[in-house]
């Protein structure tokens, strides 16, 4: 019978024990161009027609890794036993990392780097130690420093990830020699876009184990296709450390017909990231950010708002890798180089929106206009005389579903909500009878408010040029400017008679044209105004207009693709550079 002292429920082992699950904290608005991961180039879709060559067996019959190990130990001249397939390189990693640490054994290894490394050092009981190198040479003597008998495993990443250093031959061979009893880890992922690649040599070293993958250059990252080189013997240590299937029989297949057939898109596309990797370090240098001189497929910063860059580019659909909160990279970003010009572009001029914008796009209703007394209250009453019970919510609900810059528009769509059929017209001339008032009764337009005091739009349109895009009619908009005298801060105001209403990114096109701009930002209180921003290239923005539950609405706004919701105006003063 189990003593008194037992535990009472499951407990992880102590390697797991603390360590939260890979989880990388990304920005909620829709991405079409995702550049922080790090993957290849698109392969042929061709490739994927090779599946069929192998008919239904290749789902039904347990994998053979040995076909595509064939392939790998032909392209670096080795036997077979000396590669490994793997799950991706992280599981080549992993496995490593099994096969060699333990209780009383120590890792060295770079800080930053690649993320899992230390995460499966942890799981297989080592003790860690870790070396500064953001850039610079490799620090190969702080490692000797630390080479004890306890030593188990030395990791080299090169190009390291997240920073894109590298390090030379004479490191991996010093580091080998010195520590004969331990294995010296060359995790050769972004070998391709660097300057040298170090592989034949490091296997010419009795300890080096080297890593690389398909998922970067190759583009296979889909597939999680990796592999390891080495010594035969600890490739055999890392063949008893995982399963014996790791890498489906489809990848295996794919991967190997990938590497068979290349017919130089791997070489184009490489040449290409280089130059985009040579053309974002010059921007950064002319904008004054830090950056290090990164051999990977990717560029990294240390300087500027690291988080306030990711947001912004999410704002334009682009996902770029950031780590708020990080104690050490909380203000460091690692972007892909697409390895496309079109997305480079695309790339280049959200960076340049982001850090250095041109303008400032105000919506009107919501953002600057409080609009709960007058427009929001024409469409209840407007409603309600037509028999519908209308209420704020229904309100909300209608803009957040779209087309909200259309008042009377969205009136009548209330009013089918509750059943009513009421013509576009009659809803227009009712509308506009409560919002401008008769000859016997004040109209609502008077009880409109300002969002913001008029001293910080005279102190932004100081600093940049200052523009309105709304839906109102030119009649409404003019009033509420004159009326609250701040007509002068604005260059130029877009309203209904212009063209296409908001999401269609044409009235936001139009003030960028009419100011002689490329690069914005703007500020809107609906999903329409987020899409419309999207849509021209501006980096949108988003404030809760008054009476709306922020915990919700704010929600509603970033999944639409606003960079930021603002609690107030006054936050754009610290945010403008």
């Amino acid at each position: 019978m189990p003593g008194s002292s037992s535990p009472r429920k499951p407990r992880p082992s102590p390697g797991v024990a603390g360590v939260s699950a890979y989880k990388v904290p990304r920005h909620p608005a829709p991405i079409d161009l995702k550049l922080d991961s790090n993957e290849g180039m698109e392969p042929d879709p061709a490739l994927l027609e090779r599946l069929y060559e192998y008919g239904a067996d290749v789902m039904r019959r347990y994998p053979d890794p040995g076909v595509l190990e064939i392939v790998l130990a032909e392209r670096f001249r080795l036997p077979p036993e000396q590669v490994i397939a793997t799950a991706g390189a992280d599981d080549a990693l992993d496995r490593l990392c099994r096969a060699v640490l333990a209780p009383g054994r120590t890792m060295l290894l770079t800080n930053p780097s690649f993320e899992m490394l230390p995460r499966y050092a942890r799981i297989a009981g080592s003790a860690i130690t870790e070396f500064a190198w953001q850039e610079g040479p490799f620090p190969v003597r702080e490692f000797l420093s630390a080479i004890t008998k306890d030593t188990a495993l030395i990791a080299v990443v090169s190009p390291n990830n997240p920073t894109g250093t590298a390090a030379e031959f004479e490191d991996v061979e010093t580091l080998s020699k010195a520590a004969p009893h331990a294995v010296v880890l060359l995790d050769h992922a972004y070998v391709e876009f660097a300057d040298e690649d170090l592989t034949e040599k490091a296997l010419a070293l009795p300890n080096v184990v080297v890593v690389r993958t398909l998922s970067k250059a190759w583009g296979l990252a889909g597939l999680r296709t990796g592999y390891a080189l080495g010594p035969a013997e600890i490739i055999g240590w890392m063949r008893a450390a995982g399963g014996p299937y790791a890498v489906s029989r489809p990848s295996i297949a794919l991967a190997a017909a990938r590497l068979e057939v290349d017919q130089g898109d791997s070489a184009s596309y490489i040449a290409q990231v280089r130059s985009e990797r040579t053309r974002l370090n010059e921007m950064f240098d002319a904008l004054g950010i830090l950056r290090t001189s990164s051999q990977g497929n990717f560029v990294y910063t240390t300087g500027g708002d690291a988080l306030w860059m990711r947001d912004a580019l999410a704002g334009l659909g682009i996902a770029i890798r950031a780590w708020p909160g990080h104690h050490e990279l909380g203000n460091s970003l690692r972007i892909t180089c697409p390895g496309n010009e079109e997305e480079y572009s695309r790339l280049e001029a959200g960076l340049r929106a982001a850090i250095a914008p041109q303008v400032l796009l105000f919506d009107m209703d919501g953002v600057i206009a409080d609009v709960s007394r007058s427009y929001r209250r024409a469409i209840t009453e407007t409603a309600r005389y037509f028999g519908a019970p209308a209420t704020f919510d229904d309100i909300v609900e209608v803009k957040a579903a779209g087309n909200a810059n259309d008042d009377w528009g969205v009136t009548q769509r209330i009013l089918a909500k509750h059943g009513r059929d009421v013509p576009y017209e009659e809803v227009k001339a009712r509308f506009q009878e409560l919002y401008l008032g008769t000859a016997e009764r004040a109209g609502f337009c008077r009880d409109e408010a300002l969002l913001c005091q008029p001293d910080l739009l005279r102190a932004l349109s100081r600093r940049l040029p200052l523009a309105i895009v709304t839906g109102r009619p030119r009649e409404d908009a003019d009033r509420f400017l004159q009326t609250h005298d701040i007509t002068e801060y604005f260059r130029t105001t877009v309203v209904m008679e212009d063209g296409p209403l908001k999401p269609d990114p044409a009235p936001v096109r139009l003030a960028l044209e009419r100011l002689d701009a490329e690069r914005a930002w703007m500020i809107g209180d609906t999903p329409d105004d987020i899409h419309a921003a999207r849509g021209a290239g501006v980096v949108p923005l988003a404030v809760v207009p008054p009476g709306e539950d922020s915990s919700v609405s704010s929600g509603v706004l970033l999944r639409a693709g606003a960079a930021r919701v603002l609690r107030n105006l006054e936050e754009l003063t610290g945010m403008l550079p």
